[in-house]
């Protein structure tokens, strides 16, 4: 269940500006650390792919908070923040409330939000053992709700309308916030479309931290086993490497190699460590630097790669039957966008007819193409459509009683046989979803229905079989 703010939030902006593009408005400007603080009262990071920890960054925003308060608003991009419903109030106000927290809140600068509330901490006399201890936003979370009363009292010692001096009053340095809403709230249609697109600005906001990742994941070797098990034809056209002439982005191996690496129960973990959870399955499609980056915080535990002379070495027989498994994932994939139109028309549809079908495969256009393979197909398909039918493969697979991962039954031979059944059903979904394969590729229906019908198919044919 979507959780709600007990409260609405209002921030006061200075020098505030509007936009409107398309039904949304970008509401921008300063914003005091006093008048910061409810913000951080109130939301968390549900919106934000990434969870923010104590580090470097943190670190570094700090120092310039405490050294240079009047430069801050220009060495950060600050914080990005998203509602569907919100209200103008006077005096620069807006007040805003997040009834959907995994899609609305902090979307973007949660290692700002982090970062000014451990200097908020420390301001109002909070402990330095109490502050060293928050290593996580989670850790943070607590100890900023235990200390609410805290930030309230030093919020009213430093109140906007006392006798200090500008430089004595260390609540009133400047934060850059930007506030994205529905350009009409009340239009029906407007906050639709606004909530779809909130996840796409939420993704491309952070997409810098995906590659700067991704970069890491490669520098690291942590790609080398999983390139080495794929076949030739496929490991040629990843991009390993930022800036490669290659057509498919590492980002997209790394998602479908979630699911196999999702069937590992227990996940690998060092001893006194949280263990990584997998990606929801949309997020397999709408947040791809979330995939990278927990790809990241798995392959460096010791549990499962050693380092040698800077380069690791995966050591895990566990993650390395996953491996195995993903690497067959891509041709599956396109094994999917090949066939999967067909299905769909031989359940009376008109697979070409739909809108974002037909933008896709313009008559008298270039050749179609495999993502992975970059082989022919007939039909190119959104990959909002496709991403719920790849997934459904989990249900193929199996841990044994040693903890690896292995397919129940072939998948190739599985799709021959039962992909037009499985489109059967699939496709009341599609048109539930009017059509369009953002809607599906979000939704966690889409991911349901296509697991269910995979695992009843399997059910049927193993009962048969015996």
């Amino acid at each position: 269940m979507n959780q709600t703010t007990t409260e609405p939030v209002v921030l006061k902006f200075e020098q505030l500006a509007e936009q409107t593009v398309s039904g949304i408005t970008r509401i921008s400007g300063f914003v005091r650390a006093r008048h910061f603080v409810p913000v951080i009262d109130e939301l968390d990071l549900e919106a934000n792919p990434r969870s923010s920890k104590v580090g470097k960054v943190t670190a570094a925003i700090i120092e310039s908070i405490q050294t240079t308060p009047e430069e801050f608003p220009f060495k950060t991009k600050g914080v990005l923040l998203g509602a569907t419903s919100y209200e103008r109030l006077d005096r620069g106000r807006i007040r805003i409330e997040c009834r959907e927290r995994d899609k609305e809140g902090i979307l973007d600068g949660g290692h700002n939000t982090l970062a000014i509330g451990l200097h908020l901490l420390a301001l109002a006399g909070v402990s330095d053992v109490k502050i060293r201890k928050a290593r996580d936003w989670s850790a943070f979370r607590a100890l900023w709700d235990a200390e609410r009363e805290t930030v309230a009292e030093l919020r009213g010692r430093l109140s906007a309308f006392g006798t200090l001096e500008p430089g004595d009053d260390e609540l009133a340095f400047l934060i850059p916030v930007e506030l994205i809403v529905p350009s009409d709230p009340d239009d029906e249609g407007v906050v639709d479309a606004f909530q779809s697109s909130i996840l796409e600005i939420c993704a491309a906001r952070n997409n810098n931290a995906e590659l700067v990742v991704g970069a890491k994941v490669n520098k690291a070797g942590y790609f080398d086993d999983l390139r080495r098990m794929l076949p030739e034809g496929i490991a040629d056209r990843i991009e390993w490497k930022a800036g490669e002439a290659a057509p498919v982005k590492a980002a997209d191996l790394v998602a479908l190699t979630w699911i196999p690496l999702s069937m590992l129960d227990p996940m690998p973990v060092d001893e006194g460590e949280k263990p990584v959870t997998a990606p929801i399955p949309q997020n397999l499609y709408r947040s791809k630097g979330e995939c990278v980056q927990k790809f990241h915080d798995l392959m460096q535990f010791d549990a499962v790669t050693a380092d040698h002379g800077g380069h690791a070495e995966l050591r895990n027989p566990r993650v390395r039957s996953a491996f195995e498994v993903a690497a067959q994932m891509p041709a599956l994939f396109d094994l999917i966008s090949a066939k999967f139109p067909g299905a769909y028309n031989k359940n009376d549809g008109k697979y070409g007819r739909i809108a974002a079908v037909k933008k896709l495969n313009p008559e008298n256009g270039k050749p179609r193409h495999a993502k992975f393979s970059g082989g022919k197909i007939d039909t190119s398909s959104p990959e909002g459509f496709l991403y719920p039918l790849v997934y459904g493969l989990i249900a193929l697979m199996e841990q044994t009683p040693a903890g690896e991962v292995r397919w129940k039954t072939d998948p190739v031979s599985f799709l021959e046989r039962n992909l037009v059944t499985i489109a059967e059903q699939y496709k009341d979904v599609i048109s539930a979803f009017n059509w369009d394969p953002m809607k599906v590729g979000k939704a966690p229906l889409a991911y349901n229905v296509v697991k269910t019908a995979y695992a009843s198919l399997l059910a049927d044919e193993q009962a048969a079989a015996r």
